[in-house]
């Protein structure tokens, strides 16, 4: 038995597919079912039923997966420490983001990074938050950019930014030539929100239905395009993250509004495994986006988390 045994059956578990399995280890086919069967033999087992087309793992080869994730995530650990990467902004870092976060945060960061760690090479991964939590955990990215929720908690987390969300609406709104608006006056209002699986679904709607205002549940958005185009459409209002907002006040038929009394905001953060060799790294990470994005924003105590 060796390492890349180990990661044989990790990806076949994964996949669920000998084919897809082994154009992820980057072997052939044959080489990666003979390695898996010589595994069984080892160690006296079976690990797969192989009574039916879909691949289906035993108990003991459920077992073994998970004692084989354990192991991999370890190797990767004592890789890091043995190559002494600590603080050192050099060398391969694969980031996950979630979906609202990413596509309008990168391009203000990404050039910065580039800039001053041009040694650096990053590797980008978008997901929902609950994938990104289990790729962090099995060592598939290093750190994750999100918004702080609970399923974040097991990690280490450096705060970046507080985020404030502003109120979308029809340019043919009522409200549509306010400079701000308090979030009572959302009361008895219906907002448009994303779809389940979204950390911003779950925020957006503890401040809405502290205001008072309901869910529209005739839809579900699964992107904050999606939710952008509708309220153009005229079809509803909604919350969006500022960052994901122009800088004119209206544009492409949805202005923005400034939510206050309170702001409704969401904290943005760097989190990583702990004991994690990478500490130093993402430390000055954190601190160079948190240092250019504040900027970017009101002072954090007028938010609301």
């Amino acid at each position: 038995m060796n390492i890349r045994d180990l990661e044989y059956l990790v990806a076949l578990s994964e996949h669920k597919h000998f084919r897809k399995a082994a154009e992820a280890c980057f072997v052939s086919q044959p080489t990666l079912s003979g390695q898996i069967r010589k595994l069984e033999d080892e160690l006296g087992v079976a690990l797969l039923e192989r009574t039916s087309r879909k691949v289906l793992f035993t108990d003991a080869g459920l077992g073994l997966v998970a004692q084989a994730q354990k192991v991999l995530l370890e190797i990767k650990v004592l890789t890091e420490m043995a190559s002494q990467q600590g603080d050192s902004m050099s060398g391969p870092l694969h980031i996950g983001f979630i979906p609202t976060v990413g596509p309008y945060l990168l391009p203000y960061i990404i050039p910065q990074i580039k800039a001053r760690f041009p040694e650096l090479e990053l590797f980008l991964h978008e997901a929902q938050t609950h994938q990104l939590v289990h790729q962090l955990e099995e060592g598939k990215i290093d750190c994750m950019i999100l918004a702080a929720v609970k399923e974040s908690e097991p990690f280490i987390e450096l705060p970046l930014y507080q985020e404030p969300m502003v109120v979308a609406v029809p340019e043919d709104h009522a409200w549509a030539g306010l400079d701000k608006l308090a979030m009572t006056q959302l009361h008895g209002e219906t907002l448009l929100m994303l779809g389940d699986g979204h950390c911003l679904r779950d925020q957006a709607m503890g401040f809405c239905f502290a205001a008072g205002a309901v869910e529209d549940g005739s839809f579900q958005a699964t992107s904050l395009e999606t939710l952008r185009n509708m309220v153009a459409a005229g079809s509803g209002i909604t919350l969006l993250p500022q960052l994901a907002t122009p800088s004119e006040r209206c544009r492409d038929g949805v202005c923005y509004i400034k939510a206050c009394e309170p702001v409704p905001s969401r904290l943005i953060t760097l989190a990583y495994r702990p004991g994690s060799p990478l500490k130093g790294r993402y430390e000055i990470l954190a601190e160079l986006v948190s240092e250019f994005m504040t900027g970017h924003f009101e002072p954090a105590s007028n938010s609301a988390a």
